[in-house]
């Protein structure tokens, strides 16, 4: 069986404070996307190792010897929810160190295909602690990050068009959440703020990502490239999805999305590029 890893975006991403285990509390508005990485298992009964081999456009950026997948099978060996030993082979599609949450989500997807529906909450919060906070996304196609124990599961989804890039810029995570100073107040959230996709969308556009402005000081190109994006025909707004270089462009519709491809390929020749949808 051929599993899909999806991709995440933070459709919103407030910092509000930073907590005593050094961790910063954050709130977003997620999503998945049909951009996948893809993963077979298969358990391995006469081996005493895990065999994980990476292959596809951006296998080599990962670190064969210390992943998140070879941390999620030694945690469920740890807990005494395995026994034995996998061959895991993934096919990356998904851009490292990004920001589109490419590891934690082959974890999680590796996590669930063994475990199935009998992952308990305390096995999460293992997996956070071993993996990263935002492991727990990935068990919701779209959600609401409350705080950094709380997700909003949001079930009525309207189907979002984008333009995503890489431009192959790596930032450290720990630096950029470093040089946040000002911290953003909590804001409540209710399902009627968006249940209706004009309103998603206001409620979108009225929002931002905290660390944005931290990353663009430091990469100016990627301030350029997000005003490009935003200037293109139907786009509703454009965004650095978390703290990485990974940037979109939300459209209006998937032709508009592929129009500002043709454009921006042109203009950008080294970045990466992807049209990409909801799941």
């Amino acid at each position: 069986m051929v599993l899909k890893s999806y991709a995440k975006i933070n459709l919103t991403l407030s910092v509000n404070k930073k907590l005593s285990s050094g961790l910063h509390d954050i709130q977003s508005m997620f999503c998945l996307i049909n951009l996948f990485d893809n993963i077979t298992v298969k358990k391995n009964n006469n081996s005493k190792f895990d065999k994980i081999s990476f292959k596809g456009p951006h296998s080599k950026f990962v670190k064969k010897s210390n992943n998140s997948i070879k941390k999620i099978l030694n945690l469920l060996r740890k807990n005494k929810l395995v026994s034995g030993y996998y061959s895991v082979k993934v096919f990356k599609r998904i851009p490292v160190f990004a920001g589109f949450g490419g590891g934690t989500s082959n974890a999680m997807t590796v996590l669930k295909f063994i475990l199935g529906k009998k992952i308990k909450k305390e096995m999460i919060e293992n997996v956070s602690s071993e993996i990263g906070s935002d492991s727990k996304l990935f068990l919701y196609n779209y959600g609401f990050l409350k705080n950094l124990e709380t997700v909003i599961n949001i079930d009525k989804t309207f189907s979002l068009n984008f333009l995503i890039i890489y431009p192959k810029i790596k930032n450290s995570t720990k630096k950029v959440y470093s040089k946040v100073k000002n911290f953003s107040k909590k804001k409540s959230f209710s399902l009627r703020q968006i249940d209706k996709k004009n309103k998603l969308i206001n409620y979108l556009s009225n929002s931002k990502n905290d660390l944005q402005s931290i990353v663009e000081k430091k990469n100016p190109i990627i301030q350029k490239l997000l005003s490009d994006l935003k200037h293109q025909k139907g786009c509703h707004l454009s965004r650095l999805t978390g703290s990485g270089s990974g940037c979109y462009g939300l459209f209006k519709d998937i032709n508009c999305s592929k129009a500002a491809l043709k454009i921006l390929r042109k203009k950008y020749p080294k970045f990466w590029f992807s049209i990409a949808k909801t799941i």
